[in-house]
């Protein structure tokens, strides 16, 4: 089965995470061979996480972003309280009214 190709708007993303992430490394005086060594991650990895390669590893970007003091950017990524559609969609589906349970009648 072929890959199906990246959507402009995700290829779009990728490249700004990519260029954000280099930019993190050199802001904090860190080469990529050092940022690959605390991280442990090869050197080749922290290149395509920063060249924006869609096929990087979510771990090797969290180990990156935990060495970058970041971790916890991902953790709110997609907090699932601030899911508006996904809450809209859950409160449509709330019943109208909410009806007492009938009793068994053994008490």
């Amino acid at each position: 089965m072929a890959a199906l190709p990246l959507p402009h708007p995700v290829a779009r993303a990728l490249r700004k995470l990519a260029r954000d992430i280099s930019l993190a490394r050199r802001r904090r005086r860190l080469s990529q061979a050092a940022l690959a060594e605390r991280s442990g991650v090869s050197e080749r990895s922290v290149r395509r996480l920063e060249s924006g390669d869609p096929g990087c590893s979510l771990e090797h970007l969290a180990r990156i972003l935990q060495v970058l003091g970041e971790v916890e950017r991902l953790e709110r990524l997609f907090d699932s309280g601030t899911d508006t559609l996904g809450l809209l969609l859950m409160d449509e589906a709330l019943p109208r009214k909410i009806r007492p349970r009938k009793s068994s009648g053994a008490t």
